[in-house]
């Protein structure tokens, strides 16, 4: 049996990629760039199998899994990590497009994937589907909107999945990382703007894709009777910030005097008139 990984060509995947196979698992590496996966298994060998798979594609999706030779076609645990952010602007202001793109991937992907995978699992009555959601499906920040609210459909996807396998022995974990350094997400965020990207990690410790990866193996190698639900990690650098209130200010003094002035003004006018 093997462990399907997406997203496995940088960042998160890539590291659990290596981590399953130097714990001697089977590993299945899908990505849309075959040239890096073609890299880590010339570094992996024969414990790990190249998949070039887009999962925002469904036929992209459905002819992958078919092509999977016989000792890895049958997938005891599937690991989505594939998504993406895109922008950080205000909503009435982003790209439309963009929001597209992280639906289809982070949403119609995501899900349309596990469709394919789970009546096997169901079938043997065990399997793990891992899923890799954000702490922005929790907690909002300016700028997150679509990719937040995509990481908050991961976590509830995963929620109720875990509330339709009862009793199936499938079972199902959320991980919601915070800040990660050392992946492509800032760089794929801002369309290539490295500058802007480094900026997110300055001065900071961060957590790193190894993290990520101990913490997969760590699940997956928990007895069968046991499921870890949801795990959010962050940095010991990161927390949780106040909540912002839009503050209007009050007039100017020159205003109020304005106002004062007008107010005896008008009195005046009424009195010659009585």
């Amino acid at each position: 049996m093997a462990i399907l990984i997406t997203g496995a060509s940088a960042g998160f995947g890539e590291a659990m990629c290596r981590t399953f196979a130097a714990a001697g698992y089977a590993v299945i590496g899908a990505a849309r760039r075959v040239e890096k996966l073609n890299q880590l298994a010339a570094e992996l060998g024969g414990n790990f199998y190249a998949l070039q798979m887009d999962v925002a594609d469904t036929q992209s999706v459905r002819s992958a899994l078919d092509s999977l030779p016989e000792p890895f076609r049958e997938i005891d645990c599937l690991i989505n990590n594939a998504g993406l952010a895109l922008g950080l602007d205000a909503a009435h202001e982003a790209d439309f497009a963009d929001w597209e793109t992280m639906i289809q991937t982070n949403i119609v992907g995501l899900a349309f994937l596990t469709r394919q995978v789970l009546p096997q699992m169901v079938a043997r009555k065990s399997g793990y589907i891992m899923n890799l959601g954000s702490i922005a499906g929790t907690y909002p920040y300016p700028g997150g909107n679509v990719y937040g609210a995509t990481k908050a459909f991961v976590r509830q996807f995963s929620l109720n999945l875990r509330a339709d396998l009862a009793g199936t022995g499938v079972r199902v974990s959320n991980i919601e990382p915070g800040l990660c350094g050392d992946t492509e997400f800032s760089q794929v965020r801002f369309k290539g703007d490295g500058e802007r990207a480094a900026k997110v990690y300055e001065h900071t410790q961060f957590i790193l894709p190894q993290d990520i990866a101990d913490t997969a193996l760590w699940l997956y190698q928990r007895p069968a009777h046991m499921n870890v639900n949801t795990v959010e990690i962050m940095p010991v650098s990161q927390s949780f910030g106040a909540l912002p209130v839009a503050k209007n200010p009050p007039p100017t003094e020159k205003v109020q005097d304005f106002d004062k002035q007008s107010t005896s003004l008008f009195a005046k006018i009424k009195a010659w008139f009585k």
